[in-house]
């Protein structure tokens, strides 16, 4: 897996119009694990590509009513079975993160790449999800020297009180031991 003028080879393009400028775009120094599943709770659609792309149909399910007006991106999705979709190049800002703080660091839209995992906070992800997410932090801490196994966070460590994913199926240990590559 490489990475391309700022984009995954190994990943489907969908260009979302969600994103801008960093304001350094050389400031590329957290990893944000979120988790995604639109309707909640279920897999396998093109609702999250959808509503990255404000394409989002608010008649198609109540829940959506309240979303669809949403201007959100993430750099990358990675889906149940491990296909990776990327929606913005990773020098550009994704809008994923809300107000949020990473010791001490407010913006982290601003220094961040946002990977969302098609999950539940409650429903276990999937081993090829936790594989194509260490292959994609390996390959992004070799391209972004800023980045380091350290500097990976869930969404609810930078928004606490008000974003609680991954959520508790998410195995942080798990994933250690692979990017250490320890097997589990």
């Amino acid at each position: 897996m490489l990475i391309d003028r700022h984009w995954l080879t190994e990943a489907d393009q969908i260009p979302s119009p969600n994103f801008d400028d960093r304001p350094d775009a050389e400031d590329i120094s957290l990893i944000v694990i979120h988790c995604i599943s639109l309707p909640p709770g279920e897999f396998g659609h093109s609702y999250v590509d959808q509503l990255f792309c404000n394409r989002l149909d608010p008649a198609v399910h109540p829940y959506f009513e309240a979303i669809h007006q949403l201007k959100v991106s993430a750099h990358l999705l990675i889906k149940r079975g491990g296909e990776i979709t990327q929606y913005v190049p990773f020098d550009k800002r994704a809008w994923h993160a809300g107000v949020s703080s990473y010791l001490g660091r407010e913006r982290c839209n601003e220094f961040s790449i946002g990977i969302e995992l098609e999950g539940a906070e409650d429903v276990a992800y999937t081993e090829a999800q936790y594989r194509q997410l260490t292959v994609v932090i390996q390959t992004l801490l070799r391209t972004y020297p800023r980045l380091s196994k350290q500097r990976i966070a869930g969404h609810s460590e930078i928004a606490p009180g008000r974003k609680t994913d991954p959520g508790e199926a998410f195995e942080w240990e798990k994933l250690r031991q692979l990017l250490d590559g320890r097997n589990c």
